[in-house]
């Protein structure tokens, strides 16, 4: 009878300390975050101890790629999947009572319902931008709970969108909410931090994407003290919303490791595209319904780091693709390791699957990510993307190798539209080699017609098979 108690006592401590249980999994993907922009990815000033935290216990990488704006990113990472496959290749619908704009396909499987069907609690704190109209949206693609933003941005004190005319865009689901002069990153985290109280016991899918930094840059007033003797006015603004950001990611850690979660919990760590350099918004018009003045400066400071790369969020250009990234699961993986092998925001649902030993869902369509368990196991595998493609509106990109060739085209990309030949007037074609020591600063066009020729197919065979 002894032996049996002890027995029955073991297995109860083995089950409560989540030895048995499914993992849970945290997605933290930040807003306008550049290349370099934490202190472990080679910030010289930024102040980021969470996120370093996450590099120091688990893998970092030094060649991860999301898209170039909001909408395609997001889409990417809950799906898998190019962007384009959703219709998400032009703005998405942002204001509820407007028609304008697209919403992402309810075809699309997304991480919450693949984890969903599988016993998982899943939620959304934060900003969706995938499409605002009621008939879409976060709780119509498996998570059980939304709070936040529907649309791209907000002033963080009155959640009013500012550009235009500005309108309204705080939500419960699809019902509007009402709390002026709260803080919205606080407010979702504040909501983060109940769903875990509240799920400690069973699996959980908690997906936070940040507001932040992406401007108006309105950080905590004790972090614009941090950066008080920073000379530069960009740097100081900058500096202080990243570690702003940085402060409500440490938060959500240390719940975890309040219930001593957090050996069991995977946390993936990203941004959505590279640094904001769109300086110049203010208020528009008089009576903005935000309140706020006509030329109120809401846009962005400018701040980020590239290093050698070049280029910002809305560019194909290095600096506005390539992001920081980090994945951390102490339980499992290994710990403050390093890897420069190419990864995307789609690999992140098909790695995720792996680490719980899921299938992909049998009604989901094919990923255009992959598993990087492999390469995150040997430093020597390498990246199963040998292209990478992209394509925003009329702009688009393709890489093989170190070649990547940037286009313009004279129409914008859309589920019907013709394919623009080289020789169209309006369309402008540049070619960047990246092993360069300052890569994408040489146009390689003119001088190497056959790689053009070659990227360019490249490109067209990757539009047909992309378009919805």
């Amino acid at each position: 009878m002894q032996k049996l108690s002890k027995l029955l006592v073991f297995i109860l401590l083995f089950t409560s300390c989540g030895s048995i249980r499914k993992p849970n999994v945290v997605i933290f993907l930040t807003d306008d975050q550049g290349t370099l922009d934490a202190n472990c990815f080679g910030s010289k000033h930024l102040i980021t101890p969470n996120i370093d935290k996450l590099a120091a216990t688990g893998v970092r990488f030094t060649q991860a790629y999301a898209h170039t704006v909001c909408p395609p990113s997001r889409a990417s990472l809950i799906t898998g999947r190019h962007p384009q496959r959703s219709g998400v290749w032009n703005w998405t619908q942002g204001n509820m009572s407007s028609s304008k704009g697209i919403n992402m396909a309810l075809e699309e499987i997304t991480i919450a319902e693949a984890l969903k069907v599988e016993g998982y609690q899943t939620a959304l704190f934060g900003k969706w931008h995938l499409g605002a109209h009621p008939d879409y949206g976060p709780k119509k693609q498996g998570f059980d709970e939304f709070f936040g933003i529907r649309n791209g941005f907000i002033d963080n004190y009155n959640f009013f969108f500012l550009h235009d005319s500005g309108y309204y865009d705080l939500y419960e689901g699809t019902t509007q909410v009402q709390m002026r002069e709260r803080y919205f990153p606080e407010l979702m985290i504040e909501r983060s931090l109940k769903f875990i109280d509240e799920n400690k016991d069973q699996p959980f899918l908690l997906y936070i994407p940040f507001n932040i930094p992406h401007y108006p840059e309105q950080a905590i007033k004790e972090h614009e003290e941090l950066y008080k003797d920073v000379k530069d006015p960009t740097s100081r603004s900058y500096g202080a919303i990243v570690t702003t950001t940085d402060y409500y990611i440490g938060q959500v850690i240390d719940k975890l490791e309040e219930y001593s979660l957090r050996n069991n919990t995977i946390i993936v760590f990203t941004s959505d595209n590279g640094h904001s350099e769109e300086i110049g918004y203010r208020i528009s018009i008089d009576n903005h319904k935000s309140g706020y003045p006509k030329g109120h400066f809401y846009g962005a400071s400018g701040g980020g780091s590239t290093g050698k790369w070049i280029g910002q969020k809305g560019s194909f250009l290095e600096g506005g693709i390539r992001v920081p990234a980090i994945i951390s699961y102490p339980g499992k993986l290994p710990k403050g390791i390093v890897r420069g092998q190419i990864v995307t925001v789609m690999d992140w649902f098909p790695t995720i699957l792996a680490l719980l030993g899921i299938e992909r869902p049998s009604n989901a369509p094919k990923f255009d990510g992959f598993d990087i368990l492999p390469i995150i196991e040997n430093e020597n595998t390498k990246s199963q993307h040998s292209t990478l493609h992209f394509g925003w509106g009329n702009k688009w990109a393709v890489r093989e190798g170190d070649w990547k060739l940037i286009g313009i085209d004279g129409k914008p990309f859309s589920g019907n539209r013709e394919l623009v030949t080289l020789e169209d007037k309006n369309q402008q074609v540049t070619l960047h080699n990246l092993a360069e020591d300052m890569p994408e600063l040489k146009d390689h066009y003119k001088y190497q017609p056959e790689i053009v020729a070659r990227l360019r197919n490249l490109h067209e065979s990757w539009v047909k098979d992309v378009r919805r």
